[in-house]
């Protein structure tokens, strides 16, 4: 094994953290910011690039960063280490409300890929890499743009996605559409495509949007039912504007009108 064998525990229900358990020296990374609670004698530091790339030279860590700046992360990611003689643990949380997702990679041919902004920590060892897309159609229009995360080696990784996340297992041949946004994760085996809504007037009216992913196995994709980007749409037309909502404006200018001056 190349990787850290990590023991974990998932917590809560729709705001979730992951609690790691270290064994003396073993080592866990994750995205700077992830963190929630650590034990003592654990050693947090924060690398340029990937982890796998800080026993190379100057240009692996410039690779390593730059495949990270490309798929949205952060430049930095952050290594926990047990310094102790006994069992450590390191919590990490969730970014926003869904689930924590465990990735098992050797259940996966040590390659798995996910939406730009997935992953959450992993055991030492995994690579966190840059996936293309070659389809030009699904570059544009598949919600993800041409770049994806690639994690690879043999150990565990975690994921997050918002919602409920559903994982399918599609036979070879058998295809699935889903909303472009809604895409979490998938094997390697996974033919990934854009297909465009039939008839112009369901395209425009149905708001659905003008394309589904359309998935072909064999192969397994995970779907989450609230990607963050609907979320914080929904967030941001409901904000008070100005001081307060199209609602709270309406009654105050009709208080208004009746009041003295």
């Amino acid at each position: 094994m190349r990787n850290d064998e990590i023991d974990y525990k998932i917590h809560g229900d729709d705001m979730q953290f992951v609690e790691v358990e270290l064994d003396p020296q073993e080592t866990v990374i994750a995205e700077a910011g992830a963190v929630m609670m650590m034990d003592d004698r654990i050693r947090m530091e924060t690398v340029f690039g990937s982890s796998s790339s800080q026993g190379g030279g100057f240009m692996d860590k410039i690779m390593g960063a730059g495949k990270r700046l490309i798929t949205g992360e952060s430049l930095f990611i952050t290594t926990f280490t047990n310094e102790g003689n006994g069992k450590r643990h390191v919590s990490f949380a969730a970014p926003y409300p869904g689930k924590i997702i465990p990735m098992d990679l050797t259940e996966f041919n040590g390659k798995l890929i996910c939406q730009k902004d997935a992953f959450l920590a992993a055991a030492r060892g995994v690579e966190i890499g840059v996936e293309f897309q070659r389809k030009l159609g699904t570059g544009f229009f598949g919600g993800e743009g041409f770049i994806m995360q690639k994690l690879e080696g043999d150990g565990m990784a975690f994921i997050h996605a918002g919602g409920t996340v559903i994982r399918k297992d599609l036979q070879p041949g058998e295809r699935l559409k889903i909303d472009t946004g809604c895409l979490v994760a998938m094997t390697s085996t996974i033919d990934y495509n854009i297909e465009s809504v039939r008839g112009v007037k369901t395209a425009l009216f149905g708001g659905e949007g003008l394309f589904f992913a359309t998935l072909e196995g064999p192969g397994s994709v995970w779907i989450q039912s609230m990607p963050f980007n609907r979320l914080a749409s929904r967030v941001f037309s409901a904000a008070p504007v100005s001081g307060g909502s199209s609602e709270e404006k309406g009654i105050g200018g009709l208080f208004n009108l009746f009041s003295d001056r």
